[in-house]
């Protein structure tokens, strides 16, 4: 899976937005935290949600079930708006 092309990113401090550009069919922009923006930069390129996970994994304090929940909800939630390429 892949973010899709028509949603560019920017940093702003604690916080990444997210835009929707003309191509996409959703409208708007989504503000996500840090742990959100994460996974939203690995979907940058061509991953797995295994893969996210593990990355999170090494390099959180939390356990991989715990994880994976929240993986998946963010997952979830950009399918919801088409921000993703499966």
């Amino acid at each position: 899976m892949k973010l899709k092309a028509g949603f560019v990113t920017q940093d702003m401090g604690n916080e990444q937005i997210m835009v929707a550009t003309g191509k996409a069919k959703f409208s708007g922009f989504v503000r996500s935290n840090r742990t959100a923006a994460e996974i939203i930069e690995a979907l940058k390129t061509e991953t797995t949600e295994e893969a996210i996970v593990e990355m999170l994994f090494a390099k959180y304090d939390a356990t991989r079930e715990v994880i994976a929940e929240s993986v998946s909800k963010v997952l979830d939630q950009l399918r919801s708006i088409g921000a993703l390429d499966e």
